[in-house]
Order: C-alpha cells, then structure tokens, then sequence
C-alpha cells in the first residue's frame, strides 16, 4: 500500500506538470494570482487518473513482487504451501475495489472537472478582465493590439498609458491608432463583452485619397475625445483548439445515463437524416420506384416484349431534336448531375460529422469501462511479471513498467482515433489494447504459478543445439569413413 501510494503520488505530480507545460501559454503573462492558478490545476487533476491509475498500479505491482521474489520470500512461502494466487488473493481484492471506485470516479467526477475546466479556459478573462491585457506589451484581442503602461487598482482594471492599434481586415495592416492617458476595464461574468473606457486621448486614422499623387504624403485624420468606449469580444481569448473540441465536446461531460438518452436523439436523428436525403435525391431523379427483386418467371411474356420494346425506343427518344436542342437537353443533364454531385458531397460529409458525433459517445461510454479494467488488467501483468523477473526496486521494474505501459496507452490512442473516423466500431476501437494484453497477462501468470521464466530459452536453444550435434555426428561418421578406406 505503501508502495503504490509513493508512486501514485509521484506519477500524478509528473502528469500535472505536463498539463501546465501545455497550457503554459494560457498561465504565463497574464497575471493570474495563486485562486486562479489552483483552481487551473483543480480542475485539471481529474483529467490525469485515467493515465495515473493504472500506470501506478503496474509499477507498483511489479515493485512489490519483485521484491518478494529478489529476497526469497515466495520460496518461502511456496515451501510452506502458500501458492501465488494465494498470496495475491487480498491484494486482487483490493484492486478490484480499486476498479469499481475508478469506474465511478470516470463515471461522475472527470465529467464535471472536465465541463469546469474548459469553461474556466474559456472564461479566464471574464474573471478578471485585466487578464486580456498584459502590461508593458502588446495583447491581441480580435482585431486590436492593446498595450498599457500600468495597470492598477484590486482587479487591475484601472489602465494608464495605453496605445491601441486596429487591424485593417482587408489589408491586414495597421489604419488606425487610438492614444489615451487613462483607461478602465469592465466586464461581466455573464457576459462575452469586455468593455474599455478610455479618458482624454487622440484618435489617428488613415485616409485614402482618390488620387495616386496624394497617396504618397500619407494624409490621415486626427479626433481628439475626452470619453471613447469600445467593446471587446472576450470569445477571442483562450479558444479552444478545433480538432480539442471535438475530443473534448459535449462526451466527456456527461455520465452513462445522459449518454445514453443524448445517444437516443443522435441515432434517430441520423438515421431521420438519412432517409429525408433518399427519398430527396430519389424525388429529383425523376426516376419512378421499382421493386428491387424481380421475378422474371412469374412475369408474362408479354410484358417482357413490352418491356424490351419500350428500351429499344428509349435509345432513340433525341433522334426527333436538332442538335442546338440535343446540346440544351444534355447541359441541363449535365447541371443537374453536377448540383444532385455537389449535393451529395455536403450531404456526405454532414452524415459523416454526425456519425463521428456518435461514435464519441459510445467511446466514452466504453472509456469508463475501460478505466476499471485497465487497474485489474494492470495488477494481473505486474504481479506475475514481478515474480518473474524477481528485481524490486526502481531500475529493471520502470522500464518493463514504461513499455507496458506505452504500448497500452498508443494502442488506446490509436484505436479510439479510428474508431472516430469510423474504421472500426467504438468497442473494438476502446477495447483494443485491453483485448491485446489480456492473454498476455494470462500468460504471465501461468509462467509465474508454474515457476517458468519470462522467456523459456531451452525452447530456443534445444533445436539450435540438436541441429549441430547431427551435423556433428555426419561429419564425424564421413571421417570416420574415409580413414578406414
């Protein structure tokens, strides 16, 4: 117990540095106080159990049997009767506790620290709205580059000093500069606008004259105001990453059951979607329904002559046209293939945003699974894989440890990713790595209850051996031969 607290306790320090080398860009130069900052990591930490568990887990568990068997003390309770499964009885059910709790932790907790940790992004500068300007340098906000001097007063709002460039959407350059001594900061919680008072300043704004030759001295127009406010749109602060909000969309928010009902109205809009498409491109066809399957025997002759002779006629229905008449017929054709194509291809690749929407929430219905079977998994590799190897400590236990522990996490990855593009469904796609390692540790713990080694090298080496020993024995009974002839 011990053992795996240090390194629950060590990992889980490590992962949440990782976390805040991420998301540095969003802590450093904004004057965030020690509030902010713990509940940044508050929210985060939840994040990090389902990567901390489990890797705790296996090295611990490799650690504690490695040292039982490094010191003996397995032989010495085999010789007193004490068999492996035995000694790993409490531990198994201590681990399986340790499941349930994680699936309900998965289940409960990451998906409320996850909805208040990507608010707390989003809404970073609505809690302290100096957060949007940092002092002594340049701060984008939308299309205005904002810079002060100072920033005073309990929430940093009051501002001296402040110069502000404007972006010219069509050129990308700089046609407007605003200067004022001071300024204050206002916002709400409640809202998405950050509003800036500016006091006593100069407004400087390009022209553009109508001919070439005035262009060159530069001409531009100066406003002078005691008061000028102006509206920022905090929505431009701290967006999440496109590709981020996909992974971490509305799924990972919810609990199994609200899952579910969302999965509900998913499906059955989808497949609502699917049929309205059909019968629309089916519509502007022009092509009448007709039945699948055909029975041909159970069709006159007649109507199979009828049905010949109308397709004989069908070849010959543009021979009445002239060819100013044939040329209309086939570009309207060919507009109407090329709109009913393009119509397609939209519709395409919103079935396929929605099919990927679906797909989230199966894998996170599945991820929650997972993170309890991972922790039984976990112990079920390291105990055996311990006992095996028979080394404790810090060394040779890390490095089998970090191995096991990579190909377990990239296969996860890699499946859930294509379980999201639809390549495979979303069980297999979660459930692959633990579908890969499950005989593995199967196989560990037979090799350690029958005190086999990791590798049987005999298994190896006797073929190798009994291949040199035949040749051998030939070329000794060729010499043999010859000194006798």
């Amino acid at each position: 117990m011990i053992t795996f607290t240090s390194v629950f306790v060590i990992l889980f320090f490590i992962f949440i540095l990782q976390t805040v080398w991420l998301f540095i860009a969003e802590l450093a130069g904004k004057d965030l106080d020690l509030i902010l900052i713990l509940k940044f990591l508050m929210y985060s930490m939840p994040n990090v159990i389902p990567l901390v568990l489990p890797l705790s887990i296996l090295l611990a568990s490799i650690m504690t049997f490695g040292d039982l068997s490094e010191n003996y003390e397995f032989a010495a309770m085999k010789s007193s009767g004490v068999s492996l499964q035995r000694a790993m009885k409490s531990l198994t059910v201590f681990i399986s506790i340790l499941s349930i709790a994680a699936f309900t932790f998965a289940n409960n907790v990451i998906p409320y620290s996850t909805y208040k940790f990507l608010s707390f992004r989003q809404n970073i500068a609505q809690v302290k709205p100096a957060l949007a300007v940092a002092e002594g340098q340049f701060s984008e906000v939308g299309p205005f580059n904002i810079k002060v001097e100072k920033k005073s007063g309990e929430k940093g709002s009051d501002l001296k000093g402040i110069t502000i460039h404007k972006k010219n959407p069509n050129s990308g350059g700089i046609n407007n500069v605003i200067k004022a001594k001071n300024g204050q900061l206002l916002s709400s919680e409640d809202s998405n606008i950050l509003q800036l008072v500016l006091y006593d300043g100069f407004q400087y704004e390009d022209v553009n004259p109508v001919k070439y030759e005035e262009r060159k001295k530069l001409p531009f127009a100066k406003t002078a105001f005691k008061k000028y406010t102006m509206n920022l749109d905090l929505s431009q602060l701290n967006k999440v990453d496109p590709e981020e909000a996909v992974s971490q969309g509305t799924n990972t928010m919810l609990n199994i059951n609200e899952l579910y009902y969302t999965l509900d109205s998913l499906s059955a809009n989808y497949k609502k979607e699917v049929v309205s498409f059909t019968e629309n491109i089916h519509s502007r066809s022009g092509i009448e329904t007709v039945p699948l399957r055909i029975n041909l025997r159970e069709m006159e002759s007649d109507s199979i002559k009828n049905i010949e002779k109308e397709r004989d006629i069908s070849k010959d229905l543009l021979n009445g046209y002239s060819n100013t008449e044939k040329s209309r017929f086939l570009e309207l054709a060919y507009n109407n293939i090329t709109s009913t194509n393009f119509s397609i291809q939209a519709t395409k690749e919103e079935l396929l945003s929605k099919k990927k929407n679906i797909n989230n929430h199966w894998i996170a219905i599945h991820e929650k699974f997972v993170m309890g079977y991972a922790c039984l998994l976990m112990f079920f590799i390291g105990a055996p894989l311990g006992a095996i190897i028979r080394k404790g400590g810090l060394g040779l236990p890390i490095v089998f440890a970090v191995l096991i522990f990579i190909s377990f996490h990239f296969t996860n990855m890699l499946g859930k990713k294509i379980a999201q593009e639809d390549g495979l469904t979303p069980f297999l796609g979660v459930w692959m790595s633990s579908i890969i390692l499950t005989p593995l540790a199967i196989l560990l713990t037979y090799r350690a209850t029958n005190d086999i080694g990791l590798i049987n090298m005999d298994v190896v080496l006797t073929p190798i051996q009994n291949f040199f020993k035949i040749l051998f024995n030939k070329n000794k009974n060729k010499n043999n031969v010859n000194g006798q002839n």
